[in-house]
């Protein structure tokens, strides 16, 4: 029987034999491989990387072979993800569905979903999208609006969502609908998955200030969806969402480790375009210390997440930290393009064409995108204020009480 460490031996000599050369270097976004009904490539390379991976069972490494995962028990998937990190690993696809609804249909739905959702996700053959937030529904998303109105054997959903990222390019949506008008808000909520190919939906790209469409707002006009796509009881989607919710932040903690430059850049382009040590003005030596302060403080959130990870494994409760590491590493990742900018001057601020060719320039893009990340799954003040209520246990108050209580 192999031990753990036997599993890190033969784990590492399966990387080193089969993860490109090429796909062991940070990924600029215009590289991120998406899986779904069409996947594209930039190159031979994340062709192989994503066919190894896929069919090693490694895209869900944790998951349950039956279902298309790797049936790693949780130590061995700390060990797998431990030595991408430690080889600079590409994740082989993005895929929202496995991030996120995956684990929640793992442990709410059906066998029957189980089977026929799991298999094509585990397998990179679907590419999901996200329908949580509307127009007037955003930070409190108990009060969405759009509808799923019972019609026998299916719903008819009617209604729009916002800042949907790539509904235009998805294959299926999982959403939140309302389908009981009459009693408290989280209570008359459910989970639907939908097929972003059904009669009645439009997706209409949003344009960002970074020059991006990612953004989507998504109209339902009459949609049937069948009662069989129905997640969890129904009236019982709240439950999934906050689930939901918890896999979002870290997934959205995740998506700063896919940018270029990593903070480790950042050290080597501070020391390549910042005077040497001894023509250094005092803006210079600052501009520097900060660099060194955002790779110490990358350092000790790698060391949190793996505390996490170690927590979660013990079956410990680490939704409160869940959104500390989405509000910090988002936060981080706005700072380091900051430091970025200010160290490269002139030569960040390109806009047309590769922002990421050399590794280094043309950061404009990139920096307004990182505003982008405080918001997005969940913005860093309603993070704050979950961190209050879970992690610090602060109590709800009226300020206009506590005003009177301090007098």
């Amino acid at each position: 029987m192999s031990t753990l460490e036997d599993f890190r031996r033969e784990t590492r000599a399966w990387l080193e034999a089969n993860c490109p050369q090429s796909m062991r270097t940070a990924m600029p976004d215009g590289e991120l491989v998406w899986g779904g009904r069409t996947v594209e490539f930039k190159n031979e390379d994340q062709r192989l990387w994503f066919e190894r991976m896929r069919d090693k069972g490694w895209f869900c490494p944790d998951w349950p072979a039956a279902y298309g995962g790797g049936g790693l028990s949780p130590e061995q998937n700390a060990v797998l993800e431990s030595e991408m990190r430690r080889l600079r690993c590409r994740p082989p696809q993005i895929n929202l569905g496995i991030w996120m609804l995956g684990p929640v249909v793992l442990e709410f739905g059906t066998e029957e979903q189980k089977r026929e959702l799991l298999p094509p996700m585990a397998r990179g053959e679907i590419r999901w999208c996200q329908g949580f937030s509307e127009p007037n529904a955003g930070s409190d998303l108990a009060s969405l609006k759009t509808s799923a109105v019972d019609a026998g054997d299916h719903f008819v959903v009617n209604g729009t969502k916002i800042w949907t990222s790539y509904g235009d390019k998805s294959d299926w949506m999982y959403m939140l609908v309302r389908t009981n008008p009459d009693v408290p808000k989280q209570q008359g909520i459910s989970l639907l998955v939908v097929d972003m190919t059904s009669p009645g939906i439009e997706a209409r790209p949003i344009d960002l200030i970074s020059g991006k469409s990612s953004f989507c707002q998504v109209f339902f006009d009459n949609v049937k969806v069948p009662k069989g796509q129905l997640i969890g009881p129904l009236n019982g989607g709240w439950t999934l969402a906050k689930a939901l919710l918890q896999h979002e932040r870290r997934a959205m903690s995740k998506f700063g480790e896919f940018s270029l430059p990593t903070h480790f850049d950042l050290l080597s382009i501070a020391g390549k375009y910042l005077p040497a040590q001894e023509a250094s003005s005092p803006a210079d030596v600052a501009l520097r210390q900060r660099a060194y302060a955002m790779a110490m403080d990358e350092m000790a959130y790698s060391l949190t997440a793996q505390r996490m990870g170690e927590e979660a494994r013990a079956r410990k409760n680490v939704s409160g930290l869940m959104s500390i590491m989405k509000l910090v590493h988002s936060e981080q990742e706005k700072d380091k393009f900051e430091v970025l900018v200010d160290v490269l001057g002139h030569r960040a601020l390109g806009w047309e064409g590769d922002a990421f060719e050399a590794q280094e320039l043309a950061l404009t893009k990139a920096w307004l995108g990182s505003f982008a990340q405080t918001i997005a799954g969940g913005s860093s003040e309603v993070q704050l204020n979950v961190i209050a209520k879970r992690v610090l246990e602060l109590p709800e108050g009226n300020p206009a009480s506590a005003g009177k209580q301090g007098k």
